[in-house]
């Protein structure tokens, strides 16, 4: 019997992505704990702890859960990672490849995949054999979602539907379809003499300052108090020369949709990076604007 044979101190791991909702019931946090709680009843293994990630991508092992998982392994505190199956531990096949193959190993944790038939303290069962190929088509999985994502998300924007979270200072989502943005008063009227302020010459610096000295909101405080969205920026709660420059900058004041501004450089490292103008959608005239084209 192998050393990994006697390891019964469990960690559960269970994960859900927002994709993988899409899936059902099948996937669901509660369908993994009654598999995992029932595989662990039966075979006798001691339950040290559940870490569950609700909500985040495996294509990524920077999630709190798999990391507090990893360092509970690491220091003994477990010895047997169990899991539904192996793409609930990650999509990223050298990730995944690198902690069951190298990492487990030196620590003698021992590790299980229930529904890929994966036991590390059986290296001769067939699921052992096939692991590397599931990891592959795990991650071919999660990099075909995120193709098809971005196509709905790009036929979304090319027919005029607003796709940003929240719309920048001086408008509002409206709650229609399109989301389209629709005029914030008294925000949009800061816009607009932030504008005609900026052409008679008048510095982003000094402009700040007169909104400093009027008692105006900045834009993050000035969403929080209105609709409640918390100012998670590090702040000092006054106009700057860099928001007053970043909205003259903005062209959706001037009634156009302009989206795909940056994109990620692939669906496993999230950073965002500037498109070129030819890539980006823009929609003319699809909501009012604040500042004319002239201005």
């Amino acid at each position: 019997m192998s050393k990994q044979q006697l390891n019964k101190d469990a960690g559960l791991y269970l994960r859900l992505s927002k994709d993988d909702e899409r899936a059902g019931e099948s996937l669901s946090i509660e369908n993994q704990r009654r598999i995992l709680e029932k595989y662990t009843l039966d075979n006798g293994f001691n339950v040290v702890d559940t870490y569950i990630d609700d909500g985040w991508s495996g294509t990524s092992f920077q999630r709190p859960e798999v990391q507090r998982l990893l360092e509970d392994a690491k220091n003994g505190r477990i010895n047997v990672i169990i899991v539904k199956d192996l793409s609930r531990f990650g999509r990223n096949y050298i990730e995944v490849g690198q902690y069951t193959d190298y990492i487990f190993p030196m620590y003698n944790v021992r590790f299980i995949a229930i529904s890929d038939n994966v036991d590390s303290a059986n290296s001769e069962s067939s699921g052992m054999d096939m692991m590397p190929i599931m990891n592959v088509f795990n991650e071919w999985h999660a990099a075909n979602t995120s193709k098809k994502i971005r196509s709905v998300i790009e036929s979304n924007a090319k027919a005029g539907k607003y796709r940003a979270s929240v719309a920048p200072y001086g408008y509002v989502k409206s709650d229609d379809e399109n989301r389209l943005p629709i005029r914030d008063e008294p925000a949009a009227s800061t816009v607009l003499r932030i504008f005609e302020m900026k052409a008679k010459g008048i510095s982003p610096q000094k402009i700040s300052d007169t909104l400093n000295d009027e008692g105006l909101l900045p834009p993050a405080d000035y969403k929080e108090q209105k609709f409640g969205i918390p100012n998670t920026r590090k702040s000092h709660h006054l106009w700057s020369n860099s928001v007053v420059k970043q909205i003259l900058t903005i062209p959706i004041y001037l009634g156009n949709l302009v989206q795909f501004k940056t994109y990620t450089l692939s669906y496993k490292n999230r950073k965002q990076v500037k498109n070129d103008p030819e890539d980006m959608v823009t929609i003319y005239n699809t909501h009012e604007a604040i500042v004319t084209q002239e201005l």
